[in-house]
């Protein structure tokens, strides 16, 4: 069974209140990222018609931040669908209700994953790509999983080779205090 993105994809807009920001009058980044993970859960419990589960979170990175005032405005849409999991892109907006100005705040991607009344993961529907951005999101997803696949490959205790890193490290802020051959 396949699915079009459009019939799950869902926006919520709400205002910053003081009660959302910290002590320089910015929305906590904590907030935020809960709403988040609300609107993603939403996105993809209302495309696999289950309850579904936080796998991960793709890097966040806040953009501009969101004043106490503003409304803050969440969009969440199915990027990629694998057997039981789905990648959920989120946009974050805020706007200015005086000025009308708009701003990005941040974007991250959400794996999701659909569960049944037992907890066991069940299968999703897939998506029906229609745009060039529609196959851009879905392949950007599975390069995302390749690379995090990747990295932790290269980093497992196991493999990992610290003459190969000693370079890269030198040059950044630390200091290493032991010799190679003591460890």
């Amino acid at each position: 069974m396949f699915k079009h993105i459009e019939e799950s994809q869902i926006t919520i807009t709400q205002l910053m209140l003081p009660s959302h920001s910290n002590f320089s009058g910015k929305i906590h980044g904590g907030h935020i990222l809960n709403l988040m993970d609300q609107i993603a859960f939403a996105c993809a419990s209302k495309h696999s018609r289950h309850y579904c589960v936080t796998a991960s979170v793709n890097k966040v990175d806040f953009l501009n931040s969101i004043e106490v005032g503003e409304l803050m405005s969440l969009k969440a849409s199915i990027n990629h669908t694998g057997r039981t999991s789905m990648v959920v892109g989120v946009r974050v907006e805020s706007e200015n209700v005086q000025t009308g100005e708009i701003k990005h705040c941040n974007s991250s991607y959400f794996t999701m994953v659909a569960k049944d009344n037992d907890g066991n993961n069940v299968p999703v529907p897939g998506i029906i790509l229609k745009t060039k951005d529609d196959v851009r999101r879905f392949s950007r997803s599975i390069m995302r999983q390749e690379h995090s696949r990747n990295r932790s490959e290269n980093f497992k205790r196991s493999v990992f080779k610290i003459e190969e890193h000693m370079d890269l490290v030198k040059n950044q802020n630390a200091k290493v205090e032991f010799e190679l051959n003591d460890h």
